[in-house]
């Protein structure tokens, strides 16, 4: 129960990694507010959690969304003390082929989304003596991938943010860190892979089974291989940890 009496809000909770963060969160002794724009899936996951999980609705790339939802959900919780920024989308193809539309859909919610969720919350935990903030990166933040050009930028765009707002945050008692995953299974891989399979010319399944086989581990990480970091970075034990982002890829990345 490292986490007994805090309160969290988990941006797109619905489901994959934000869910089970939001259930291991739980599980710790935390209550848990799940931020998300699909609303469906929002109310079904708040149902499957139980009692300590608690819904908003949140658009991350639309600033009054933002603003109402942090609002409503710290009022319903009595504060917030924990932020783990986790809403992002994904896309992939040649740099020949990149739209602007796709460009400012992939920056508006990975990174202005990122910038803006934590100012929300670090305006809050300001004024409340501190609390941590934790933004998901990806490997693919830590280097360039030829078909994911405007992805691998957003990412390394939440490192850089990660570094400067921990630098500026720390002096209010607010840690700001990453975790930086590798290749996660579950159905978002599914559309990796089929986008992979489109540009790349492979069958679908190929991509994906390739991936897994290439990580040291000796496959792809799940949602429960990124939780114990995610708690880790949310307790006291992470209160000297400031701006940094940690890899929990299976060995992908060596720092």
């Amino acid at each position: 129960m490292r986490l007994l009496g805090r309160r969290a809000l988990i941006t797109g909770a619905a489901r994959g990694i934000g869910f089970e963060f939001a259930r291991s969160y739980i599980a710790e002794g935390a209550t848990v507010t799940l931020g998300d724009v699909n609303e469906t899936a929002l109310a079904a996951a708040v149902a499957e959690l139980g009692p300590m999980a608690r819904a908003a609705v949140i658009d991350v790339a639309d600033q009054t969304s933002i603003e109402a939802g942090f609002a409503a959900a710290i009022a319903d919780m009595g504060g917030l003390d924990i932020l783990i920024n986790n809403a992002a989308l994904f896309d992939a193809g040649p740099v020949a082929e990149i739209s602007r539309t796709t460009y400012d859909r992939l920056f508006a919610v990975n990174v202005a989304g990122t910038l803006f969720c934590l100012q929300a919350a670090a305006r809050h935990m300001i004024a409340h003596g501190g609390g941590k903030i934790i933004n998901m990166a990806s490997q693919a933040g830590r280097r360039g991938e030829g078909l994911v050009a405007v992805y691998c930028a957003t990412k390394a765009a939440v490192i850089s943010l990660t570094q400067s707002a921990g630098l500026d945050l720390i002096k209010h008692g607010i840690n700001v860190n990453a975790i930086a995953p590798g290749v996660v299974d579950g159905a978002h891989w599914d559309g990796v892979d089929a986008l992979f399979a489109r540009h790349e010319n492979r069958p679908l399944g190929e991509k994906k089974r390739l991936v897994g086989a290439a990580v040291p581990i000796g496959r792809m990480a799940t949602a429960q291989d990124l939780t114990g970091m995610a708690i880790f970075l949310a307790t006291p034990e992470a209160d000297y940890i400031v701006a940094q982002t940690y890899g929990v890829d299976g060995g992908n990345w060596m720092s």
